[in-house]
């Protein structure tokens, strides 16, 4: 119950904060602007730019969603803010520099390549297949107000900057509770698995055959809910116990890619379709990054 309450605290207290800094930043944000409507044009920069924002911020796999919903609203291209939300939680320097330190130079910069690049591939594939449609209507907040910039608002500094807070913060709080039940859920069931041990699921993924290791460590890694960054440094141990390095990285991989709390807020934005698909491609990542591992470092 304890863990229960704090895990649900950390969630909603990084949700609303991210929200709402997300909504001041739309201020700054013009989709009218020739940065744009460049990369609009240009999918592969454009997508590479969403995968290189991801990889500088160090968030959770919950906290990306609302940065990504502000991309969507803020009419981003699609290819940005899919190639966002999956390299954000898996690529950001707190990881290569840890990667760097356990496992050595060749190993971050082999993952930090492998993540970007499938990053980026899966954030324009998915808008080649035209999966931008099945992303529900996030634009939840309304008012006129909502679409203008900084230099289009109204009124003194000061009262852009109360209009500014209070239409963030009116959006963020709208947002939170639009998204409180599946929080909660994911929390709850987060709180259910918190109990299983990596070590003691390591321990039976290594008498798994090689071939087939991989993508069981990639979904079971899923409900883990694991930071990236929190594994890293126990990835002694977890060798220690008979894990490869593609099963690591593909334990990795999803359980920071995807996770049960992650998956039951994005359910509040994406259709089954967008989800199924999402869930595939970090999937796919995990995998195929796993597989490149082996092959190279095995």
């Amino acid at each position: 119950m304890l863990y229960f309450l704090k895990l649900t605290a950390e969630l909603v207290g990084l949700f609303f904060a991210i929200s709402f800094l997300v909504g001041l930043g739309r201020y700054f944000i013009n989709p009218r602007s020739r940065l744009f409507q460049y990369a609009g044009k240009n999918k592969l920069l454009s997508a590479a730019c969403g995968a290189l924002v991801g990889a500088v911020t160090p968030f959770c796999s919950c906290s990306t969603i609302p940065l990504f919903v502000g991309f969507i609203k803020s009419k981003v291209p699609f290819s940005t803010s899919v190639a966002f939300l999956i390299s954000s939680p898996i690529l950001n320097p707190a990881i290569l520099t840890l990667m760097g330190v356990f496992f050595g130079a060749r190993v971050a910069v082999l993952y930090g390549l492998c993540t970007f690049f499938f990053a980026v591939f899966f954030g324009l594939l998915l808008e080649r297949l035209g999966f931008e449609k099945e992303v529900y209507d996030v634009n939840i907040t309304g008012g006129s107000e909502e679409s203008l910039s900084w230099a289009e608002l109204s009124g003194t500094t000061g009262e852009k900057i109360r209009t500014a807070l209070r239409n963030s913060l009116i959006g963020s709080l709208l947002l939170l509770r639009k998204v409180f039940p599946y929080l909660l859920f994911g929390a709850a069931i987060g709180s259910v698995i918190h109990g299983v041990l990596p070590v003691s699921v390591v321990q039976k993924l290594s008498s798994i055959p090689g071939w087939l290791s991989i993508p069981v460590a990639a979904v079971v890694g899923i409900p883990l809910y694991l930071r990236t960054e929190t594994i890293i440094p126990a990835a002694t141990i977890l060798q220690s116990c008979g894990l490869g390095p593609g099963v690591l990285i593909s334990l990795m991989i999803g359980g920071g890619g995807a996770s049960i709390p992650e998956v039951s807020l994005l359910s509040s934005i994406f259709t089954k379709k967008m989800l199924t698909a999402f869930l595939l491609s970090v999937f796919i990542v995990a995998c195929t990054t796993g597989f490149i591992f082996n092959q190279l470092l095995g």
